[in-house]
């Protein structure tokens, strides 16, 4: 039986080679996942290991803002076992390229002191000695074309710095190695830069020759409670683990959810694997009816099926797996010529790669195969008198709507329910959407006659052709069912994700609309909080009527901890507007606060309640709340006077600053308020159409990314139509043979063909286009406690698209087939059985 196996792979090639085709792309996508993933983590351990070379004890603060003070680096320098001695202080530095824009756009973009020619060995010039000057990593030198001697533009918090390049410096630092950049200044500048003067953030210590790392922490750590009670000091050996771990845990996300694209790919692959052996099954019921004749039994049957399972799956899985070394260069290659700054290293392929390449190849086949295989030992002896094994039983059928039933009503249930739970529902909506495909492909059979039904119309003035094709797609529900369904899962995918991201834009755009009056919001490029600096500086600016910056502070309000947004009470009204259901915003003034209503029900607040507060200062007082708003997704909590909140919060950073012009925008207001805030290449000036450019350029991006890992997938689906199609014909060569007979022509037979396609691939699609827009009305009860205005738009433009894309690919699906059936001869089709 063996050997009988063997050869009816050999024998049948052709007919299985779209199989092998569908198993090795699927398993492609994971093992190039697995290199991708696995080079890029082991370049930046190895840059990690480096940057950790001379680093025995490494001294911190737990806490940001507590420092480590001169003495005690002092002291350390003096202890016996200590080599040599590195204080350091780093913060955010962004730096502008020659054409003004952000280097590395906010990625690690870092600064330092520079901390001595051990750490960072100067290729070019010299160290930075005053606070004009600065010195680059080389990379980024070489990256921007800045040298010695140039002048940079840059920016820690807002306002604008011009320095001189005095040297560029080498460095093993695993964040500049994956892509960010490195500025360093002198000690005292970079001190008082970053908040810390006569102060650092961390003490690097090289222990002596002969002195053991753990012997050098413990004599480290009898220091520490004199100066720094509360530091910690850690070896080099641990810290160089901690950041592998990290990295490793930072590409975890990445791979599992590059892996959960392969693995869409590899469950729709399941579906054409099944369609595949059920109809080879069908094609050889005499052949296999024979076998059981001359004394195979039902086991030896339908291990042979597993056989020629075991066989592809192996050459996919070994072929699947040297295609995705490959793509692992190309995604190397594509995200480095889309700007992403990736770490140099050689691919690695490791030996558990190839293992699960080929695991996950030959398991998925078998586990497709496994009921083809139960099937075909179940085929009777006397199956061998007739070429047509029985068709499903109606037990059979009514089994299998019933299961399909209750699978697709647990799976509503799961999804309505994980809508209703909100943040939370992320796990039981994701297993509802699974079940929820599941019970409808097992439902497909059922569904697929009143749909194909109805498109009778539409084939009618096609004439016979049309009528052909509408029956034969529907001759084999399951055949039909298992082929769209494929096609199926893909667009059920990108049609949730499409909807979604329109939604959310649209929904974005209006409250945009809605609530902000003012012209222009200024905000940090990287998310930080912008300088006070800039707010004082923009309010001078000709040509501003009003300005505010929208502030966040912390206090303790009413005995409970709350973050307050602090605004500038004289202008905040003519630059946002909100929906009062008591009071206004002319209310949060002095020691007055307007507060949203979910968060005044939250606390039982109401109007006029005058409340206790405590600021980060210690300085105590009471607030009055004078106004109820509707939250909205612009601004929420509690809102008070900056005047008030300010003078106990020094250090309150500026989320936004808001602008409106004498004249309304345009873009001469624009480049007055860029150009005094120095052209920073790090500070955004926006209108509202930016804002809703911004949005639609990261949502398009997304959509784009999604798009292209689930090509993927809808590539495997346009496979298995191809599949059943060629095997569809060499089924009907006899039918075939008669229609050329009694007068189709080829061009009528491919016609006939390609309307047969047509008819399948849109019967996949519409089916997920409806569960896609299911689907993507339940996140929305995921996605509203983020973005309250949330609301379904759906995109008939682009649900228009995938329904003509589905077309195509329906009609390019049947080109090679259409031709193989046009071609047969009539007569050799005629004695065909």
């Amino acid at each position: 039986m063996f050997r009988t196996a063997l050869r009816n792979v050999l024998a049948h090639k052709a007919r299985l080679l779209m199989t092998v085709l569908a198993v090795m792309l699927g398993v492609s996508f994971v093992s190039g996942t697995l290199v991708f993933t696995d080079s890029i983590g082991d370049a930046l351990r190895k840059a990690s290991s480096r940057s950790y070379a001379d680093v025995s004890v490494a001294v911190t603060y737990g806490d940001p803002d507590h420092r480590l003070p001169q003495r005690l680096v002092d002291e350390i320098g003096g202890l016996p076992g200590a080599g040599s001695t590195t204080a350091t202080v780093t913060g955010f530095t962004a730096l502008a390229d020659k054409q003004g824009r952000l280097v590395g756009d906010g990625w690690s973009t870092r600064g330092g002191n520079y901390a001595g020619a051990n750490r960072y060995p100067i290729r070019e010039g010299r160290a930075p000695s005053d606070s004009s000057e600065v010195a680059l990593d080389s990379r980024t030198a070489e990256r921007t074309g800045y040298g010695v001697g140039d002048t940079v533009r840059m920016s820690i918090d807002g306002p604008v710095m011009r320095q001189k390049v005095t040297g560029v410096f080498t460095t093993d630092d695993g964040n500049v190695a994956a892509g960010g950049s490195l500025v360093l200044f002198d000690t005292a500048t970079a001190q008082k830069l970053f908040g810390t003067p006569g102060t650092f953030e961390e003490i690097d210590v090289k222990a002596a020759p002969g002195t053991a790392q753990a012997t050098l922490r413990s004599a480290i750590e009898k220091l520490l409670p004199r100066y720094a009670k509360d530091a910690t000091a850690t070896t080099g050996q641990q810290l160089a683990d901690d950041e592998a771990r990290q990295i490793a845990a930072d590409l975890s996300n990445f791979n599992t959810t590059l892996l959960s694209f392969a693995g869409i790919a590899l469950f729709v692959g399941v579906f054409i694997i099944a369609n595949t052996f059920t109809m080879l099954v069908a094609q050889r019921t005499k052949e296999l009816a024979l076998l059981r004749a001359v004394g195979a039994s039902r086991r030896q049957v339908t291990r042979s099926v597993l056989v020629e399972a075991l066989v592809v799956g192996a050459v996919a899985g070994a072929t699947g797996f040297l295609l995705g070394i490959g793509i692992a260069a190309v995604m190397r290659a594509v995200l480095g010529s889309a700007g992403a700054e990736l770490p140099d290293g050689p691919l690695s392929v490791q030996p558990g790669t190839a293992g699960a390449a080929l695991a996950v190849g030959v398991g998925i086949t078998l586990l497709a195969a496994w009921l083809p295989a139960r099937r075909a030992a179940k085929i009777p002896p006397v199956a061998a008198m007739s070429s047509v094994h029985a068709p499903a039983t109606v037990k059979g059928l009514l089994l299998r709507n019933t299961f399909g039933a209750l699978l697709s009503a647990a799976g509503v249930v799961l999804v309505l329910a994980g809508s209703g739970m909100k943040n939370d529902g992320n796990m039981v909506l994701g297993g509802g959407a699974g079940l929820l495909l599941i019970g409808v492909f097992v439902l497909t059979p059922l569904l697929s006659r009143p749909v194909v039904a109805a498109a009778a119309p539409l084939l009618r003035p096609l004439g016979v052709t049309g009528k052909l094709a509408r029956q034969n797609s529907v001759r084999n529900p399951r055949r039909t069912a298992a082929t769209a369904s494929a096609l199926m899962i893909g667009l059920t995918l990108i049609t949730a994700l499409t909807v979604v991201a329109i939604s959310v834009k649209t929904t974005v755009d209006e409250l945009a609309a809605a609530h902000l009056r003012a012209d222009y919001q200024i905000t940090m490029a990287t998310g930080q909080n912008l300088s006070p600096e800039v707010a004082k500086q923009v309010a001078g600016t000709e040509g501003v009527s009003d300005s505010s910056a929208v502030r966040d502070a912390h206090t303790e309000l009413d005995g409970e901890d709350e973050w307050v947004t602090g605004v500038d009470a004289p202008q905040i009204e003519r630059l946002l507007a909100l929906d009062f259901t008591h009071g206004s915003l002319a209310a949060a003034h002095g020691d007055s606060v307007v507060v949203d209503s979910d968060t005044a029900k939250r606390h039982g607040w109401h109007p006029g309640q005058s409340l206790p507060v405590r600021y980060d200062d210690g300085a105590k007082g009471r607030l009055t709340i004078g106004g109820v708003f509707v939250g909205g997704d612009l601004i929420n909590g509690v809102i008070m006077d900056n005047a008030t909140v300010t003078p106990h919060t020094p250090e309150a950073g500026d989320m936004r600053v808001l602008v409106k012009m004498a004249g309304g925008p345009s873009e001469a207001h624009q480049d007055a308020l860029v150009k005094a805030l120095g052209e920073n290449p790090v500070v955004k000036v926006q209108d509202k159409a930016d804002i809703s450019r911004e949005l639609s350029a990261t949502i398009d991006l997304m959509l784009n990314i999604l798009y292209g890992l689930l090509a993927m997938a809808v590539l495997v689906a346009v496979l298995g139509v191809i599949n059943t199609l060629a095997m569809s014909v060499f089924e009907r060569k006899h039918e075939i043979g008669m229609l050329r007979a009694i007068g189709l022509d080829r061009a009528a037979v491919k016609r006939m063909i390609r309307l047969e396609s047509l008819v399948i691939s849109l019967f996949g699609a519409v089916l997920g286009l409806g569960l896609g827009v299911f689907l993507a009305w339940a996140v929305g009860g995921l996605i509203r406690p983020n973005l309250p205005s949330y609301a379904l738009v759906l995109p008939w433009d682009r649900i228009a698209v995938f329904l003509a894309m589905a077309a195509v690919v329906g009609m390019l699906a049947a080109l090679w087939p259409a031709r193989r059936a046009a071609r047969l001869n009539m007569l050799e089709s005629i004695k065909a059985e």
